[in-house]
């Protein structure tokens, strides 16, 4: 059964008194005056109407209610971090760049990732500009490329701190949001979710350097100049520092995809502080050397130089070159540079537990990690 159709009463029967008129030939005058009465009647309707308006007086009323926004939204968040969070730029012998950072307490330290520095770490000037716009030359307390992070100091009192929260508790499906300078655009706010934890993901920056994160991904939008910049949670507390994003092949177009990469609070707060105190950090090995180039499932011991190190962690346990690692502390490890993330995701004195293939045995140990030789 076809139903009724969509057009209203009132369209319906203009409709049909049209037609009826077009469609007499003894009514065509009678259509020609009655278009000239209407429009007299249009003309003379506005002139009233205008009449009418200028006699009355207009009364545009303007709005004075203001938007109530809760403590924990996003604008409201925003609000209380961007002011902590500041712009960096630096000049180096080997060029220039910017990022982002911010204060880890009153005194004026500062938390970013390394390569923002990095080219002016041996000569050249860091220049820090707050949310109010005031700048300040920074000094390197230190920095550490395993974790890409870098600690620096301005001359001030009283600054705005973050609370720092637990990357531990983290669950995928938590909302974020990300605050930096990207672009050199300083205080700008995206969001999103955390979209996956524990992403073994390695950076480098050309010179030699390579960084092994065991990343917190996020859909929030990041893009160069957020580097070193805060990822907070739904309380305002830092659970990241925005590190590195994700790009398309070899596109020379860097820029967010949906794919952002924060180093774990959790993990930057413990070099940071060690790079406060000593100017320097240490990181966890196992002892061994791991071939790059294997294509196998799980982390080769590399049979050339030196595989196992004499008297080390893997070495007492009775690992040797050629042995395959499957699993560490209960994940699997699918390749060397996962293998590395997972070490360096422990601390100095952890024991884990270590599954190993040789041949075609399969044998489990007990390592304990050691801090790494400066």
């Amino acid at each position: 059964m076809r139903q009724p159709s969509d057009t209203p009463w009132w369209q319906a029967s203009a409709e049909t008194k049209q037609v009826r008129i077009v469609s007499s030939r003894s009514t065509s005058n009678f259509f020609v005056v009655a278009v000239v009465i209407a429009l007299i009647a249009g003309g003379f309707g506005a002139a009233i109407g205008r009449s009418s308006a200028t006699n009355l007086g207009a009364n545009l009323v303007q709005t004075t209610n203001s938007i109530e926004r809760a403590p924990d939204s996003i604008a409201g968040l925003a609000a209380r971090v961007i002011p902590a969070v500041v712009s960096i730029a630096v000049k180096g012998f080997s060029g220039s760049g910017t990022g982002s950072g911010f204060f880890l307490d009153s005194d004026g330290f500062i938390l970013t990732n390394n390569h923002v520095v990095a080219a002016a770490a041996r000569s050249g000037t860091i220049t820090v500009e707050l949310s109010d716009g005031k700048k300040y030359r920074a000094k390197l307390i230190g920095r550490d490329s395993s974790y890409d992070l870098a600690v620096l100091k301005i001359d001030v009192v009283g600054a705005p701190t973050l609370q720092l929260g637990n990357s531990e508790q983290v669950q995928v499906g938590d909302a974020v949001i990300a605050i930096g300078s990207p672009l050199g655009l300083s205080g700008t706010v995206t969001s999103g979710i955390i979209s996956s934890k524990d992403r073994a993901v390695t950076t480098g920056d050309g010179n030699g350097e390579s960084s092994f994160i065991n990343a917190l991904q996020t859909d929030a939008a990041i893009n160069p100049g957020n580097s070193g910049g805060p990822l907070v949670d739904a309380t305002g507390a830092v659970i990241g520092v925005n590190s590195a994003i994700a790009t398309l092949g070899f596109s020379s177009q860097a820029g967010s995809i949906g794919l952002g990469f924060a180093i774990p609070i959790n993990q930057a707060k413990k070099t940071a502080e060690q790079l406060i105190k000593t100017g320097s950090a240490t990181y966890p090995i196992m002892g061994i050397s791991v071939d790059t180039r294997f294509t196998g499932t799980g982390a080769l011991i590399t049979s050339e130089g030196v595989g196992i190190t004499p008297g080390g962690p893997a070495d007492k346990v009775g690992l040797k070159a050629g042995d395959v690692i499957v699993e560490f502390d209960g994940s699997e490890v699918d390749n060397s540079d996962e293998l590395i993330v997972m070490i360096r995701s422990k601390s100095v004195g952890d024991k884990v537990k270590i599954k190993y293939k040789r041949n075609s045995l399969t044998k489990e140990v007990t390592v304990t990690l050691v801090a790494s030789k400066e």
